[in-house]
C-alpha cells in the first residue's frame, strides 16, 4: 500500500512539454498560470528525474519513457499528457498507485494515421516507391507490370478501434471490399465483415493493416508464421507499435518476394529526436517505404492534439475532472462557483466515503456537493465546500489509511 501524499494541497505552477509538442499546448498552460519548459528530444530516465524537480504537469510523446523509477521521484507531479494515442510508454499503474492522472488523445489524429495508411497502400499497390527511385537514377521504366487499382482489392484490418474503423470506411469508398479482426465484440461499419481470427484475415487479405493498441499482450502479435500464411503478392502495413511485428521476419518475406511490398511507421527503437540516426532492418529493401512515426504527425492533427491534451491537464489540476484520464476514475467534476473543491484519490473499499464525510462533519465543515466514481482498486470522490478546508483536515484526510492523495482547489 502506497503512502499517503503528504505534499502541499497547492501544486506548483510549473509545466514540462518534451518532444516538439505543439506551440498551443504551451500558449492554453501559459494563459491558465503555469511557467512552461520545453524541449524538442525525449529525456532518458535520469535526465527526465532531474527536470521533473517541482513540476506539477509533464507532457510527451511517444518516446520518453515515463517509469516507476521515475515517478517515485517526482512527487509534485500531478498529472501527464501523453500527446498521442498511445500511453504504452507510460507506466499506468505506478501513475495511479502515486496519484498521477494520465491523459491522451484518442481520436485527435485519427483522420492523419487513416489517410497516411491509404497513401501508403495506393503507393505499394502501384509500386510508385521503385517507379520513382528508377526515375531519379535516369531509368524510364513506363510497365504496368506489378501495377495494381486498389478498387476491388481486399484490406484486412487488425484492430478495429478508431484508427482502424475510420480507415475501413474511407477505404470501402476507394472501392476496396474490408475485412477486420478484432479481440473485442466491434461492430461492423458499412459492408465491412468481421472475420473470427487473425489467420481468416490472413487468408483473405491482398492488403494487411495493424492498428492494434499498444497492451503488453501485443507483443509479437505479427511475426514468421503471420508472414508466411499471408498470401503470395499481398502488401503489408504497420503504423501501430513497433514491438508488435518481427522486422527481420517481414525482410524475409520482402526479400524472397512472398510479399510485393510493405509500409512501416513505428519501430521497437526509435531514435530520441529529429536528426538523429535511424537503424532497422529494413532499411534499402525494394517497395518499402519506411516513415519516422509520423502517422498522427500533421500539423491539423498536432494542433489538435495540443489543445485536447493539454486542456485535460489544466482541468484536472485546477478542478479536478478525470474525463477520458487512462488511469483515475472518470468525473467531469465541472467548475462550481463560489466553492472550494476537495479531490480525494484512493484505494476503493468499503467505507472510504463515510470516512472521509466524517471527518469533514467533525470539522464542522458543510458539504455543498459531492461526486464519487471508481475504476477497479481506485477511487475519486470530489467534494465542494463553502469555504477552505482548515490545514487540520487537510492532515486527518492525507492519514485516512486508504488515501492515496488528497488535494484542495480553488
Amino acid at each position: 500500500m502506497p503512502a499517503p501524499d503528504t505534499a502541499a494541497p497547492a501544486a506548483p505552477r510549473r509545466a514540462l512539454l518534451l518532444e516538439n509538442i505543439h506551440a498551443d499546448a504551451r500558449a492554453l498552460l501559459t494563459e491558465a498560470g503555469w511557467e512552461v519548459e520545453t524541449a524538442t528530444d525525449a529525456l532518458e530516465e535520469l535526465e527526465l528525474v532531474e527536470r521533473l524537480r517541482g513540476v506539477s504537469l509533464l507532457g510527451i510523446r511517444s518516446t520518453t519513457q515515463v517509469t516507476a523509477k521515475v515517478l517515485e521521484q517526482a512527487p509534485d507531479l500531478r498529472a501527464i499528457g501523453a500527446f498521442c494515442i498511445g500511453t504504452n510508454q507510460i507506466d499506468l499503474f505506478a501513475a495511479a498507485v502515486q496519484g498521477v492522472a494520465v491523459f491522451n488523445a484518442p481520436y485527435s489524429n485519427t483522420r492523419s494515421v487513416v489517410e497516411l495508411a491509404l497513401a501508403e497502400i495506393i503507393a505499394l499497390t502501384r509500386r510508385l516507391t521503385v517507379k520513382d527511385r528508377l526515375m531519379h537514377a535516369g531509368v524510364w521504366d513506363k510497365s504496368a507490370v506489378g501495377a495494381h487499382e486498389v478498387r476491388g482489392r481486399r484490406l484486412g484490418i487488425i484492430g478495429y478501434g478508431n484508427v482502424g474503423s475510420q480507415l475501413s470506411v474511407v477505404a470501402e469508398a476507394l472501392g476496396m471490399s474490408v475485412f477486420f479482426y478484432d479481440t473485442a465484440d466491434k461492430l461492423a461499419l458499412g459492408n465491412a465483415r468481421r472475420c473470427g481470427s487473425l489467420h481468416e484475415v490472413l487468408d483473405i487479405a491482398d492488403i494487411v493493416t495493424i492498428h492494434v493498441d499498444g497492451r503488453r499482450g501485443n507483443t509479437g502479435l505479427f511475426g514468421e508464421a503471420e508472414f508466411a500464411r499471408m498470401r503470395p503478392g499481398s502488401v503489408f502495413l504497420n503504423l501501430s507499435r513497433g514491438f508488435v511485428v518481427d522486422d527481420r521476419a517481414l525482410r524475409r518475406h520482402v526479400e524472397s518476394g512472398h510479399l510485393a511490398g510493405a509500409a512501416v511507421d513505428v519501430f521497437a527503437e526509435e531514435p530520441k529526436g529529429r536528426g538523429q540516426t535511424f537503424e532497422s532492418e529494413l532499411r534499402g529493401l525494394e517497395n518499402v517505404i519506411l516513415t519516422p512515426h509520423v502517422g498522427g504527425s500533421t500539423e491539423e492533427a498536432q494542433e489538435d492534439i495540443g489543445r485536447f491534451v493539454a486542456a485535460k491537464l489544466r482541468d484536472y489540476v485546477l478542478h479536478g475532472a478525470t474525463t477520458l484520464s487512462v488511469n483515475l476514475p472518470p468525473l467531469a467534476a465541472d467548475e462550481a462557483a463560489g466553492t472550494v473543491r476537495l479531490a480525494h484519490l484512493h484505494h476503493n473499499v468499503p467505507g472510504v466515503l463515510a470516512a472521509i464525510n466524517r471527518v469533514l462533519a467533525d470539522a464542522g465543515v458543510n458539504i455543498e456537493g459531492q461526486q464519487l466514481a471508481t475504476r477497479g482498486d481506485l477511487g475519486y470522490v470530489v467534494t465542494d465546500i463553502a469555504a477552505a478546508a482548515s490545514d487540520e483536515v487537510g492532515r486527518r484526510l492525507r492519514e485516512l489509511p486508504e488515501t492515496v492523495r488528497v488535494r484542495q482547489l480553488g
